[in-house]
C-alpha cells in the first residue's frame, strides 16, 4: 500500500522536481566544494537505498564513512541531491551560530501545520523574540521552584513500584521501566509545565499517553525514508497531512490530542494566572510566563507554546532516563558508584537544585555520559538560506583529493549534523568513545581528550544543538533526571532481566527508542531490588 501511494506522489512530480533539480543541481555544481563521499546507488533514493543506513544504525555507518572519506562528505540523496554531512567541530559551531538565521530546518512548514507556531517551528526574528519571552520559565530560579515537583513525580513512582518488589521473590520485581518513565515524564511535564496532573503515574491513561504509545506499532517509512524527508522540503505542511500514511495520521491524531488538551490548559492558566493566590499555589512554567507576559506587550502565550512543551518535554526525557537504567544495570560497578555517592549525603533527605548544580559529580557525569552515548534526537538536518563558506578544523581533501580548509556551501544546500556519530566519534573523543564511562567527566573532565575539550557544544557535546537555537529547555530536563535519578538509586538495584549481556535495539516512535531485543513495542523488563533486601 505505501509503495503504491508513494508513486502515485512521485510520478505527477517527477517532471517538476526534475526540472527544478537539474537547474538547481547545475547552480550548486558551480557553487558547492565536492567532497568525496559514497556513491549513489539509486535515483530514487540516493544512498537511503542501503539497509544499512536505513535498517542498522546510522551511527555505524556515518563512523564507517568518516574513517574512508574524513571529516566531512557528501551522501547522496534522492533525485540527484546531496547533503554534506559534518564532523568537523570548527564547521558546525559556524553552522550552528549562524541558526537560525543563516540555516533554517527542512520541512519546517509541516511541524508549523501540526503543532503551531512555536519555539520549535519558528525561524529568523519571530523565534528570537519567542525564546526571549520564554527564558524566564527555564532560568535557574525557576527551575529551583519545580524541583519538588520532579521529586513528587519520582516518589509517586516509588510507592508503586514498592508493592511490586514486595509482593515479588528474592530476585526482585521484572519491571518495564521504560513504561513507567514515560509516566513519570509525562505527570512531571504536566505539573511542572502548566500545574496540570495527567495522573499517569495513578494509572489514568489520558489520550496523549494513547498516541505517543501508538507510535511504538505504526511501521516505520523504511527505505522510503529519504523520499518521504525529500518531499518535505518542498510540499506544504497542507499537502504533507493529507498524505494516507499511517505515521502521518499519527502525527495528525497527536497534534489533535495535544491541542485539546493544551487549550484547556491555556485557558485554566488564564484565569487562574489572574489570582494571586492560585498562583502562588501552583507554580509551574506557564505560571511564570504569565507573569512575564503580564509585564510586556511584546509577545503573549498562546496554544502553540504549550504544544511544543508538552511534546518536547515528555520524549526526549523519559528517553534519558531509560537509557540511563540500562547503562546502569549493564554496569552494576558504575551504578554502585553513583549510589554510593547519593547515600553519602542524602540518606535522610533529598538533595537541593543546589546540590544538584553544585556537588554530585558522578550523578552529572552520569547524565552527560548518558546524553553522549544517546541522544535522544541523533541528527539534524539544516538548510542553507544564503551561499556560505564553512571553515574547517581537521585536515580534509576534495573528491579531487585535493586539501581544503573550508567548504562551500550553496543557497539550498543541507547540512546532516550527526549528533550521535559526533558524540562517539573515535577521531573527537578517544579509542574508547564507544563506552559507558561517566569516569571522563569527573575531576574537572580531565578524561576528555583535547579534540573533545575543543568542541563548544554544551558540555562539549551538540546532544542539546548550540548557538541561538540551542535547546532552551536542557536545565529543566536536567533537573528532572538528577531528582527522579536520585531517589530511584537510592532505593532500588537494577538488572537487566536477562543479563548484562542483553541485547539493546532502537526502534522508531516520535524519536528513537531503546527496547530489548525480542520484546514487543519498546518493552525495557529490568529486575529490581530493593537496596534494604542486600
Amino acid at each position: 500500500m505505501q509503495l503504491y501511494v508513494l508513486e502515485l506522489i512521485c510520478i505527477p512530480l517527477a517532471t517538476w522536481l526534475v526540472h527544478k533539480l537539474v537547474v538547481k543541481r547545475l547552480r550548486n555544481a558551480y557553487k558547492s566544494t565536492s567532497l568525496a563521499g559514497p556513491p549513489s546507488t539509486s535515483l530514487l533514493f540516493g544512498i537511503r537505498a542501503s539497509d544499512g543506513l536505513l535498517r542498522g544504525d546510522p551511527n555505524k555507518m556515518y563512523e564507517k564513512w568518516e574513517k574512508e572519506y574524513g571529516s566531512a562528505f557528501q551522501v547522496p540523496g534522492p533525485f540527484w541531491t546531496k547533503q554534506y554531512v559534518l564532523l568537523d567541530p570548527k564547521a558546525l559551531a559556524h553552522v550552528f551560530s549562524r541558526t537560525p538565521f543563516g540555516y533554517t530546518r527542512p520541512g519546517a512548514q509541516m511541524f508549523l501545520r501540526i503543532f503551531g507556531q512555536g519555539l520549535l517551528s519558528a525561524e529568523g526574528e519571530t523565534h528570537k523574540r519567542q525564546r526571549k519571552a520564554l527564558t524566564p520559565a527555564f532560568s535557574n530560579a525557576a527551575i529551583r521552584s519545580l524541583t519538588s515537583i520532579f521529586f513528587d513525580s519520582a516518589y509517586k513512582l516509588k510507592d508503586v513500584w514498592d508493592s511490586e518488589v514486595q509482593s515479588s521473590d528474592a530476585n526482585g520485581a521484572v519491571i518495564d521501566v521504560q513504561q513507567w518513565m514515560n509516566k513519570t515524564s509525562l505527570d512531571s511535564i504536566g505539573l511542572a509545565g502548566f500545574g496540570h496532573d495527567f495522573h499517569a503515574l495513578d494509572g489514568e491513561r489520558s489520550e496523549v499517553q494513547k498516541v505517543f504509545d501508538s507510535f511504538a506499532l505504526a511501521p516505520a517509512v523504511g527505505k522510503f525514508n529519504g523520499v518521504i524527508t525529500f518531499i518535505v522540503t518542498f510540499l506544504p505542511g497542507g499537502l504533507f497531512m493529507r498524505l494516507p500514511l499511517k505515521r502521518v495520521k499519527l502525527f495528525t491524531r497527536l497534534a489533535a490530542r495535544i491541542r485539546e488538551v493544551s487549550e484547556e490548559l491555556w485557558r485554566k492558566s488564564k484565569v487562574e494566572g489572574g489570582n494571586d493566590e492560585k498562583e502562588n499555589k501552583v507554580r509551574s512554567a506557564i505560571g511564570t510566563l504569565l507573569k512575564a507576559e503580564s509585564a510586556s506587550t511584546e509577545w503573549k502565550i498562546d496554544v502553540d507554546e504549550i504544544n511544543e512543551l508538552i511534546l518536547a518535554g515528555y520524549e526526549t526525557t523519559s528517553i534519558t532516563m531509560t537509557w540511563a537504567l540500562i547503562e546502569l544495570s549493564r554496569h552494576p560497578e558504575k551504578q554502585e558508584r553513583l549510589r554510593k555517592e547519593l547515600m553519602e549525603s542524602f540518606s535522610a533527605r533529598d538533595p537541593t537544585h543546589d546540590d544538584f548544580t553544585s556537588g554530585l559529580h558522578y550523578l552529572d557525569s552520569v547524565l552527560r555520559e548518558t546524553l553522549r552515548l544517546h541522544p535522544p534526537v541523533t541528527q539534524l538536518i539544516r538548510t542553507a538560506e544564503e551561499d556560505d563558506i564553512l571553515p574547517l578544523s581537521m585536515p580534509l581533501k576534495n573528491a579531487s583529493g585535493m586539501p581544503l580548509n573550508s567548504i562551500s556551501i550553496p543557497k539550498g544546500g543541507q547540512v546532516v549534523v550527526p549528533i550521535r556519530a559526533l558524540n562517539t566519534s573515535p577521531t573527537l573523543w578517544g579509542p574508547d568513545a564507544l563506552e559507558f564511562k561517566p569516569e571522563r567527566w569527573m575531576d574537572d573532565e580531565s578524561g576528555l581528550t583535547e579534540a573533545a575539550r575543543a568542541i563548544q557544544g554544551y558540555h562539549h557535546l551538540f546532544t542539546f544543538g548550540d548557538g541561538p537555537r540551542i535547546c532552551i529547555g536542557r536545565a529543566f530536563a536536567g533537573a528532572e533526571f538528577k531528582a527522579v535519578l536520585s531517589v530511584l538509586l537510592r532505593n532500588y538495584i537494577f538488572e537487566l532481566r536477562d543479563g548484562p549481556q542483553t541485547p539493546i535495539e532502537t526502534i522508531m516512535t516520535i524519536l528513537p527508542r531503546p527496547k530489548v531485543a525480542g520484546e514487543k513495542g519498546y518493552a525495557v523488563p529490568l529486575r529490581v531490588r530493593s537496596t534494604t533486601s542486600t
